[in-house]
C-alpha cells in the first residue's frame, strides 16, 4: 500500500506497535504527508521525539490527547486520511483492579474514535484487538471484545460516507512493553524465572508482523472484517529454557483473569471465518458488500464448522533455538545465553 501523500494518525502512538509503525512508515514512505502521534503521555512523547525528531522528520506531529476526550479527537482528526487505533488500557491485573477506567478507555474511547471518524474526512480505520477478546475471561478481554463489536458495527451506520472500519487481532507481540520476554530477560539476572503454569501457551508475533497486518487491513479491508494472522505458539517452559536454562523456575500460579491457552477464533466464530492464505478473517454477519465477490477477489475459503484457533492446539510451534534467534533479531541484538 502506498501511503505517500496521505495523512495518518496513530492513537497510542508511543506504544510498541505505534513506534514500529512510525518507523516503517517514515522509512518506507518518506513522502507521507503527515504522521500524527496521538497519546496522553507527555513523557513518552518527549522520549519518542528524541528518536523521531521533527527536525529530521517534518511530517511527524506529536499530539497530546486522550481517546476519552471527544473534542480533542475532533481536532486531531481534521485532515486525516487513515486512523490506526492502538490506544488501550491493556494490563490484565490493573484492569481487574480499576474496572471502570478500563471500560472508559477501551469501550467509550472506541465509540469516541468511531464518531469522530464518521464526522471527519477519515477514509480508513484499523483498530487493534487482542487474542484475549476471543471468549474473554478477564475485563481487558471483555472490553476489547466490545470494542471489536463497535468497530465492526460502525460499518452499518456510515450511510453516504465511504469510510471503512476493520480490526486486526493477534497474540503476544514479541518484546512489546510489559510482555513476558523482556520480563524474563530482566528476571534471569536474579537467577529465577517465575512461571504461572507449566501448561501455559501463547501465540507469538513480531512487531513487524503486527505492522504488516495493519497495512494489510488498511489496503484490503472491505469493511467489518477481523483479521487474524497464522502465527506459531510457544509454551512457557520452552521460553524459560530459551532465556534462562540455568535459572530456577518456581510455579507461582495463575494471575487474576489469566488463561492457560489463548484463543483467536472460537468454534462459534467458525460460521463466519474464511481462510485468506496468510491470514484468517472473521466476516461480519451483516455487510453491505457481496460475499461472492469477496470470496472471488481474495480466493477465500470457508473454514470447517466448529473450527477453532488457539495457542494450545496450534500446528506450528517455536523451539528453544528458534526463540533464541527471534529474541536476538526482534528484542535484544546482544542477547546471549
Amino acid at each position: 500500500m502506498n501511503l505517500s501523500g496521505k495523512s495518518i494518525l496513530i492513537t497510542g502512538g508511543t506504544g510498541s506497535l505505534g513506534k514500529a509503525l512510525t518507523k516503517h512508515v517514515l522509512n518506507s514512505f518518506p513522502e507521507v504527508k503527515r504522521l500524527v502521534i496521538f497519546s496522553r503521555g507527555e513523557q513518552k512523547q518527549f522520549q519518542m521525539a528524541q528518536e523521531f525528531p521533527m527536525a529530521k522528520y517534518p511530517q511527524i506531529r506529536y499530539f497530546i490527547g486522550d481517546v476519552r476526550d471527544r473534542e480533542r479527537l475532533d481536532r486531531a482528526f481534521k485532515g486525516v486520511d487513515y486512523v490506526v487505533h492502538a490506544a488501550a488500557m491493556k494490563h490484565v491485573p490493573i484492569a481487574e483492579y480499576n474496572p471502570m477506567e478500563c471500560v472508559k478507555t477501551n469501550i467509550m474511547g472506541a465509540e469516541n474514535i468511531i464518531n469522530a471518524c464518521l464526522d471527519s474526512g477519515v477514509e480508513r480505520v484499523v483498530a487493534l484487538s487482542t487474542d484475549k477478546a476471543a471468549a474473554p475471561i478477564n475485563l481487558y478481554g471483555a472490553t476489547k471484545l466490545a470494542s471489536d463489536k463497535l468497530f465492526v458495527a460502525a460499518n452499518s451506520i456510515t450511510g453516504w460516507n465511504p469510510i471503512r472500519f476493520s480490526v486486526v487481532r493477534y497474540g503476544n507481540v514479541m518484546g512489546s512493553n510489559g510482555s513476558v520476554i523482556p520480563f524474563f530477560i530482566n528476571k534471569r539476572r536474579e537467577g529465577k524465572l517465575p512461571i504461572t503454569s507449566e501448561k501455559m501457551t501463547r501465540f507469538n508475533i513480531s512487531l513487524q508482523g503486527g505492522v504488516d497486518m495493519v497495512l494489510h487491513a488498511l489496503e484490503h479491508a472491505w469493511g467489518g472484517e477481523i483479521f487474524i494472522p497464522k502465527i506459531p505458539s510457544y509454551d512457557i517452559m520452552t521460553l524459560a529454557e530459551a532465556i534462562g536454562p540455568d535459572c530456577e523456575k518456581p510455579i507461582i500460579g495463575l494471575r487474576p483473569g489469566e488463561k492457560i491457552h489463548e484463543e483467536m477464533i472460537t468454534s462459534s466464530d467458525s460460521y463466519f471465518t474464511y481462510d485468506l492464505g496468510k491470514y484468517f478473517t472473521i466476516l461480519p454477519s451483516s455487510h453491505s458488500w457481496n460475499l461472492d465477490d469477496f470470496v472471488r477477489t481474495f480466493n477465500a475459503e470457508k473454514v470447517a464448522e466448529g473450527f477453532q484457533y488457539n495457542s494450545g492446539e496450534n500446528k506450528h510451534w517455536e523451539t528453544v533455538d528458534s526463540l533464541r534467534s527471534l529474541i536476538k533479531e526482534h528484542v535484544d541484538p546482544g542477547f546471549q545465553v
